[in-house]
């Protein structure tokens, strides 16, 4: 019985030491904005998710101001399946027709975006969910790709249907949420120049919407570890520069170049620093913002 209780004050005690040395980061980051772009494992497990949602709710009582842009790729590409709609990708990017384009609105501002909205919510906070189409808040033009035939050397344009990218960010309707204790949660989806639905890269999206409204981080939740170097050991820190150059070098190779350049250009719009993140850590969020060593890549801007 004495030994249940010394370990009970033990934890509590741990606990309490936690908080603690927590509590300089909390005050730091009260009042800052930051844009957290959730997806891939962190997202598809349920246990995750359900902590993803407390996390979330935390950093609103703590003073900090989430906005959270999500993904589905794969719950997009069941749904495709179970509805035998054939679709492809071109260098990362799904080809998106009609038919494909009603889905992935259905399933990015339906079920998922509700499902977080409802995770956020029963975990004690108030959770909103909104598409880029509310309020204008995304405009965006459709993604021109170019490929170089490898016997003829001649680049041809690649179409790829009702794919966009964001060319204009109307935070308007971001506002009114920052000033109140509710968390919009985002799915990217966007308007066209002739008012038609596009599909964007939530990444894309995070780090646009990111700069637009001038958050303190963007935090992407991803399923590595981070920005490994060439000996698989993680890099905890890069600037911009620095960045660049381990894409040169190849360093930074496959899907961790577009999530770098992501990061990059928040930075060149002002937010202060973006952070890879491995989303299969529970309380990676936490972790990355509260403690002194973080969880993941921080890429600050060159100073």
């Amino acid at each position: 019985m004495i030994d249940n209780i010394a370990d009970t004050r033990e934890k509590w005690l741990a606990q309490a030491r936690t908080l603690s040395e927590a509590l300089p980061y909390m005050r730091r980051y009260a009042g800052e904005t930051f844009v957290i772009k959730y997806g891939g494992h962190a997202m598809g497990d349920p246990d995750l998710a359900k902590l993803f949602a407390r996390d979330v709710v935390l950093l609103r009582q703590v003073g900090i101001n989430p906005v959270v842009v999500h993904g589905g790729g794969p719950q997009i590409g069941q749904m495709l399946e179970r509805l035998r709609i054939k679709s492809e990708f071109v260098d990362g990017l799904r080809v998106t027709d009609q038919a494909t384009v009603d889905v992935v609105e259905m399933v990015l501002a339906g079920s998922i975006n509700k499902q977080i909205v409802s995770a956020i919510n029963e975990a004690g906070g108030f959770a909103v969910g909104l598409s880029g189409k509310d309020g204008n808040l995304i405009r965006a033009q459709k993604v021109r790709r170019t490929k170089q035939d490898p016997e003829s050397n001649i680049e041809r344009i690649l179409d790829l249907g009702l794919v966009g990218e964001p060319s204009r960010i109307t935070p308007h309707i971001l506002d009114f949420y920052e000033e109140s204790d509710i968390t919009p949660v985002i799915a990217p989806i966007g308007i066209g120049p002739a008012g038609e639905t596009l599909n964007i890269n939530a990444d894309t999206v995070a780090g646009a919407i990111a700069g637009a409204i001038g958050a303190r981080r963007l935090l992407m939740l991803t399923d590595v570890e981070g920005v490994l170097d060439k000996d698989d050991r993680l890099i905890t820190e890069m600037t911009a520069s620095t960045a660049r150059a381990a894409i040169t070098d190849g360093t930074i190779v496959g899907g961790m170049i577009p999530k770098i350049e992501t990061c990059l250009a928040a930075l060149d719009a002002g937010v202060d620093g973006a952070v890879i993140i491995d989303g299969r850590v529970p309380h990676a969020i936490l972790l990355e913002l509260f403690t002194e060593h973080g969880a993941g890549t921080l890429v600050r801007a060159d100073e």
